[in-house]
C-alpha cells in the first residue's frame, strides 16, 4: 500500500511505507542516501547467491541426520527404557530411517548400486574411498537394511562421537570408534564392517583427481586377517562431485593436523548421478601380511576409481549425466 499523505517525523513528505522506513533509518543511523547502499547490498547478495547456496546446501545432509535422530527418539518414547535397546524394537526404527534415506538417494542423486551380490551373507571388511562427506555410505547402508535386513557397521572418526545429539543414532546403527578389538567383535558376530582407510584426511584434502590418502594404514587389513574374512573394495562414482571441500590451502591442513577437527569449508550437495560399485572380494589368505593385504586393497579401490570415474572429476559433466539418465528412465 502507498500512503501519499503520510508523514515521517516532523516533516510532511509524500512517501510509501518502505520509504518512510528508510527515512527513519537514515535519521537513526545518520547515514545519508541509505537506499543506495541497500540497493548495492541487495545487488551483491543477488550476484553471490549461487555461491551462498552452494555453501549452504551441505547443511541439508545434517538436517536429514537430525531428522533421523528425531525419528529414533520418537520410537524410543513408545516403549520403556529397557525395551528400547532390544534389537527387534530398533529394527522397525532402522526401516523407517533407511526408507527416508533411500528415497532421498533415488530422488536427489538417482542412486544405484552395482555388485550388491558380491557382499557375502557372512562377515567381511568393506574398504572405500572417502568423499568429502560419506553420504554414499548412508545410501548403501539404507539399501542393505531394506534389502538384506542387515546392519552394516562403519568405523567413524572420533569427532563424530562428540557431535551433539548423535549418540543414539550411532548406537542404533552400530557405528564404531575403530579399535581392532571392537572391529573384531563385530565381524565375529557375522556383520559387515565398512572402513575408509583415508578417513578425514582423504575426505578433506583429496580432490577432483580422487587421490587416495591412505598413508601407512594397515589396521583394517590386520582386522580382516585376524577374523579370517575377505576384504571387499568399494567406490562411488561422482562422490567428490556431490560435495567438495576447500582443502587446498595449507592453513586448513595445518589446522587439522593440530586440532584434529574438520574445519575445512564444504560446498555442493549437487544432484549428480551417483553409482556405488562393489568390487570382487579379496579372499583371506593365511600367509599374507597386513602390509601386503593393505596394498592389495588399495590397488583394488584404485582400479575401481580408474574404471568408473572420469578424472579429473567435473561437476557440470556429472550433473548432465544425472539429467540424461533421468530423461532415459522417464
Amino acid at each position: 500500500m502507498t500512503g501519499h499523505n503520510e508523514s515521517c517525523g516532523a516533516e510532511e513528505i509524500p512517501t510509501s511505507y518502505l520509504t518512510c522506513l528508510l527515512y527513519i533509518l537514515e535519521r537513526w543511523t545518520g547515514v545519508e542516501h541509505l537506499e543506495e547502499y541497500l540497493s548495492y547490498v541487495a545487488y551483491l547478495i543477488w550476484l553471490f547467491m549461487p555461491l551462498i547456496i552452494a555453501f549452504m546446501l551441505p547443511v541439508a545432509t545434517f538436517v536429514l541426520l537430525y531428522i533421523s535422530i528425531i525419528i529414533l527418539h520418537i520410537y524410543k518414547r513408545r516403549t520403556d527404557f529397557k525395551e528400547a535397546y532390544l534389537n527387534d524394537f530398533w529394527d522397525g526404527a532402522r526401516q523407517v530411517v533407511s526408507t527416508m534415506w533411500y528415497v532421498h538417494a533415488r530422488i536427489w542423486n538417482g542412486y544405484e548400486i552395482h555388485g550388491l551380490e558380491k557382499l557375502p551373507d557372512g562377515p567381511a571388511v568393506v574398504v572405500f574411498y572417502h568423499g568429502a562427506t560419506p553420504v554414499d555410505f548412508y545410501y548403501l547402508m539404507a539399501t542393505i537394511v531394506l534389502r538384506k535386513k542387515r546392519i552394516f557397521h562403519i568405523v567413524a572418526d572420533h569427532f563424530v562421537f562428540s557431535l551433539p545429539g548423535f549418540q543414539l543414532l550411532l548406537d542404533v546403527f552400530g557405528v564404531l570408534r575403530g579399535s581392532q578389538e571392537e572391529c573384531g567383535k563385530a565381524l565375529k558376530r557375522g556383520n559387515l564392517l565398512a572402513i575408509a582407510p583415508g578417513g578425514l584426511r582423504e575426505a578433506l584434502f583429496s580432490n577432483e583427481n580422487y587421490t587416495l590418502i591412505w598413508g601407512n594404514r594397515k589396521g583394517f587389513a590386520q582386522v580382516a586377517i585376524d577374523a579370517k574374512v575377505p576384504i571387499i573394495p568399494m567406490f562411488t562414482q561422482n562422490i567428490r562431485e556431490n560435495v567438495r571441500s576447500l582443502g587446498g590451502p595449507k592453513l586448513f591442513r595445518w589446522l587439522y593436523e593440530h586440532l584434529r577437527l574438520p574445519l575445512v569449508p564444504l560446498y555442493g550437495n549437487f544432484p549428480v548421478k551417483m553409482r556405488t560399485y562393489i568390487g570382487d572380494p579379496i579372499p583371506y589368505e593365511p600367509n599374507v601380511t597386513a602390509e601386503e593385504l593393505a596394498e592389495k586393497a588399495k590397488i583394488a579401490v584404485q582400479c575401481l576409481i580408474d574404471k568408473h570415474q572420469k578424472i579429473p572429476g567435473n561437476v557440470f559433466r556429472a550433473l548432465m549425466e544425472r539429467f540424461q539418465t533421468q530423461t532415459k528412465e522417464d
